[in-house]
């Protein structure tokens, strides 16, 4: 089985091209290809097929790392995008991509990715370690946790295992940091949505006008996330393909 390895901030993910949608993904398999000692090594498995809909032409199939599904994930579009141009499959430029959070607008150049991930819906707060949380789902839940260091925090281990949870310390009146918690993962380098999530939430706890570009530093890199008037949120950042190979398991 052939299978392509990128990153996002170092958001981690095996690609596995299946374009004829013939491979049966079970959770066993994607947890074997996961693992970091005795397979691949990821925080999640992209299976790469296409779509039959006339409005994408392909369809990012996602899974955790202990083989659940996925709505979505921000590093894995723009790694799953990086993949389609490298692969020869789509040229650079302007795509749409079909994913189980609806279809995403995406632009892909030499340097990074950019995706629009649609429109950020913020729910009632919920209480995580205690604590209240905003709540924003960006096609997948969210907790976001404002704290005055995400360093001294120690090892992430919060009290709900359902929804994914950031914790937000402010840099700059445009810039943040954080560390999260996925669902399904544990704590992870990265996560595109929950960056997005954390620039939702500070924006109207701080009253933050729309359209400001935030720079979220996570332990993986930097990510800029935009959210424009119209409530759809701009999510851009680096994807690198690693290596390929196959898989014989």
């Amino acid at each position: 089985m052939k299978f392509w390895k990128g990153h996002g901030t170092e958001n981690d993910f095996v690609l596995l091209p299946d374009l004829d949608d013939e491979l049966d993904l079970t959770p066993a398999l994607v947890q074997a290809l996961c693992d970091r000692r005795a397979g691949i090594g990821g925080d999640g498995v992209l299976r790469v097929v296409r779509h039959p809909g006339p409005e994408a032409e392909f369809f990012m199939d996602y899974r955790n790392a202990d083989g659940s599904i996925a709505e979505m994930c921000g590093n894995g579009v723009r790694v799953y995008a990086r993949y389609l141009v490298e692969a020869g499959l789509v040229p650079y430029g302007h795509l749409a991509l079909a994913t189980r959070g609806g279809v995403k607008q995406v632009d892909v150049d030499r340097d990074g990715v950019l995706v629009d991930m649609g429109p950020a819906l913020v729910g009632d707060p919920v209480q995580v370690d205690g604590r209240p949380a905003t709540s924003v789902d960006m096609g997948n839940p969210h907790a976001v946790l404002p704290v005055d260091s995400v360093e001294a925090l120690g090892v992430l281990d919060p009290d709900r295992k359902d929804v994914n949870v950031e914790y937000v310390e402010q840099l700059g009146p445009d810039a943040l940091r954080m560390r999260v918690h996925e669902r399904g993962v544990g704590e992870t380098r990265s996560c595109g949505t929950g960056a997005c999530a954390v620039v939702v939430a500070h924006s109207l706890e701080s009253g933050t006008a729309r359209g400001v570009p935030f720079q979220v530093d996570v332990p993986g890199g930097r990510l800029v996330v935009t959210w424009r008037e119209d409530g759809h949120v701009l999510l851009s950042g680096p994807a690198v393909l690693v290596a390929e190979g196959e898989w014989r398991g």
